[in-house]
């Protein structure tokens, strides 16, 4: 089964590999996030959203070139258990994207 199942996605000519998140999160200065695009593409529309009982300052969308980075202040009691930080972006192609990130 796993045979016929692996020769028909290889003969789909519109399958494609799975897009792998091209960012990284690097929290080693906290309450300071940087976030680090290590994709192949620049990244349009970049947004962030706090859900749960964080406090972060809003922004307005950005674009993040390949080896860029940005900065976003998250502060918070207990942020791994009470809060999520949502990435949004856009691909050149216009895909949106979103990615939950915790603590």
């Amino acid at each position: 089964m796993l045979a016929s199942r692996t020769a028909a996605a290889t003969s789909n000519p519109w399958a494609e590999a799975a897009y792998a998140v091209p960012l990284r999160v690097d929290r080693s200065a906290a309450p300071v996030y940087r976030i680090v695009n290590l994709g192949h593409e620049p990244l349009e529309g970049l947004t962030f959203c706090l859900l749960g009982s964080g406090v972060m300052n809003a922004g307005t969308p950005r674009s993040l070139d390949v080896g860029a980075t940005l900065e976003v202040t998250i502060r918070g009691e207990d942020l791994a258990r009470r809060s999520v930080l949502v990435v949004r972006w856009f691909r050149p192609s216009g895909e949106e994207y979103l990615w939950r990130v915790s603590f």
